[in-house]
């Protein structure tokens, strides 16, 4: 248990050196009018602090930084959370004025803007994360060789698929193909559809059809996405213009890290409810062991809806985070109601 001086001093040390990037001395903390102890008194506190693992020496003339252990008491004992300013207030009312047609297109555009805002990289996992379900499908013939399959989703989106049509293929196939679809997949979340596909909707097409592989085929060809359709990335650079990463191997792992999809959307999918701060080595895999990502999940009327990110150095700004989050939980699931 630290004493309310030592919590001063730790808590004094954290910002500046988040402010700052550079170790902090007792003599610059003592100069601080909300201290109110010498710079010897501090001295000793500094060097209990580094026993208890709270503060590091990165050489033997510097000051202090923050541990990991630092920070992590810091954003669970002494954070205070920040207040947006008029301007960022300002600048995110408008954002929520503005009216869009579908929930990818509010978290594409909220990634971009908390990463503007913060500089630090922004990642929003999107689509079908979104507990999306299907409202709707028709499959449309083209010509003798293609149709094309529209998929509605109660979020509002409309994707529309180019798919190919096996020769000489009965059109009342495909049409009985549809009203199973329909019948057995509305209501359903696209993350569960492939089992869906091939359990109800496989059994009851094999009832009716007589070339039911080609048409399961077609089905699974109209529902496939990619990966990169359900995450959300901006600012992936903004890492390079921090101070602690001027070394190009641990910034390139950084960044080959934002490149691997499948991975960024497991460790950004397996955050816990409201908001969670994974620091340093917290995170659990080591390209980011140097980082710090603070993961907001948002839900409306129990549901979970999507997943921001946002990860920066461990010397990063908490209380702004926390609070742009905070704020954006609030005016988000206000205007998600209109689509869910």
């Amino acid at each position: 248990m630290l004493t309310d001086r030592q919590k001063l001093i730790l808590g004094a040390i954290v910002n500046d050196y988040i402010r700052s990037a550079e170790p902090v001395g007792s003599r610059s903390i003592s100069k601080r009018g909300d201290i109110g102890y010498s710079a010897a008194t501090i001295r000793n506190e500094m060097s209990d602090l580094e026993e208890l693992g709270f503060l590091e020496q990165p050489h033997t003339s510097a000051g202090r930084i923050p541990s990991n252990q630092g920070y992590r008491y810091y954003v669970d004992h002494l954070l205070e959370i920040g207040e947006l300013s008029p301007n960022d207030l300002n600048f995110m009312k408008g954002f929520f004025a503005t009216k869009m047609r579908e929930i990818e297109d509010v978290f594409e555009k909220v990634t971009s803007i908390l990463s503007s805002m913060t500089n630090y990289t922004a990642i929003t996992l999107g689509h079908d994360v979104f507990n999306t379900t299907l409202r709707h499908m028709q499959i449309l013939p083209l010509n003798e060789h293609s149709a094309v399959a529209i998929i509605v989703t109660n979020t509002g989106h409309v994707e529309n698929k180019v798919v190919s049509i096996p020769p000489d293929l009965p059109a009342h196939e495909i049409e009985k193909l549809v009203e199973i679809l329909n019948t057995k997949l509305v209501g359903v979340p696209l993350l569960h559809l492939k089992a869906k596909l091939m359990t109800e909707v496989g059994g009851e097409l094999r009832k009716y059809a007589t070339r039911y592989t080609e048409l399961m085929q077609i089905v699974e060809s109209a529902f496939h996405t990619e990966e990169t359709d359900r995450i959300f990335l901006s600012g992936a650079t903004n890492i390079m213009a921090q101070p602690e990463f001027k070394d190009v191997n641990k910034v390139k792992s950084i960044l080959d890290l934002l490149d691997e999809t499948p991975t960024m959307v497991k460790l950004i999918s397996d955050s816990g409810p409201g908001i969670q701060v994974r620091i340093g080595n917290e995170n659990i895999l080591e390209a980011i062991n140097n980082c710090s990502l603070i993961t907001a999940t948002y839900s409306l009327d129990g549901q979970p809806l999507g997943t921001i990110g946002i990860l920066g150095p461990t010397r990063m700004e908490y209380g702004k985070v926390i609070g742009l989050l905070n704020y954006l939980s609030r005016d988000i699931n206000a205007m998600l109601r209109n689509w869910v």
